[in-house]
């Protein structure tokens, strides 16, 4: 028997308030199958969902056989969307390096397009990872109601309402504000590394560089060269014997 959703209160986020804003290049575009013109219009809305899940796709993270029904019509966007969060390189990245609540967290942002709403959420969809699997916790997520009534089954997920009006800055995007490691698995693979260097370099522009045989090339050389001379000597006039000084023959 399966458990039932634990049940968590859905709090205030940007998403949840009904917008007035007017359309501006701030605005989040909106792909969906249902407005294409071309085929590169189909092109750019498979990046986009690359980008949406993945943040960016490598050539061998790359669902060929995906993009194919997609272009074919077999498939729609959430089908689509679906066969991303489940692929390999989506379990790899993020279920396998990550604990069962942020890989929750991540899922969310991602598909649904918003923050979760607090630990409890974190929890409830949890147990649904640790009782169901992955595959039950995706389909819970793009069955909901949340989800059909916000993208449909042809629209792209994006990061809902992140630019709000008489506000300096928005929301921080999803892949900035949550990374795909954390802090532990961070330490564990051993990044971020600081490198300390004893010398700043700084970069010269190739037209300014120095040329072969140029005296600029030579110049720490003679730099580094401290030659080593006597001081002059400080002798008076006064204190010099000019009879003896003076050679002369006998």
């Amino acid at each position: 028997m399966a458990i039932p959703l634990l049940e968590y209160s859905p709090i205030s986020q940007n998403q949840r308030v009904a917008g007035y804003e007017v359309g501006s290049d701030e605005q989040p575009r909106i792909y969906s199958t249902e407005n294409l013109l071309s085929p590169s219009d189909m092109d750019t809305l498979i990046e986009v969902a690359y980008r949406q899940i993945f943040f960016h796709a490598f050539a061998a993270d790359r669902e060929r056989f995906l993009e194919s029904q997609l272009r074919s019509g077999q498939i729609t966007v959430r089908d689509f969307i679906r066969g991303l969060v489940l692929s390999d390189t989506y379990k790899r990245s993020f279920y396998d390096l990550n604990s069962n609540y942020r890989f929750v967290e991540q899922t969310v942002q991602r598909v649904l397009g918003r923050d979760v709403y607090g630990e409890r959420e974190k929890i409830s969809w949890s147990i649904v990872v640790a009782t169901r699997g992955i595959v039950g916790f995706i389909d819970d997520l793009l069955n909901s109601a949340e989800y059909l009534e916000a993208f449909g089954y042809d629209t792209v997920p994006y990061q809902r309402r992140r630019i709000l009006p008489s506000q300096t800055a928005g929301e921080l995007p999803f892949n900035i504000k949550s990374p795909r490691y954390d802090d532990y698995y961070r330490g564990k693979l051993g990044f971020p590394q600081i490198m300390w260097q004893s010398t700043v370099r700084s970069f010269v522009p190739q037209d300014k560089q120095a040329k072969a045989g140029s005296p600029a090339a030579f110049l720490d050389m003679a730099r580094s060269i401290s030659p080593r001379v006597n001081p002059p000597q400080l002798i008076s006039a006064l204190n010099i014997d000019i009879e003896k000084s003076v050679p002369y023959r006998r």
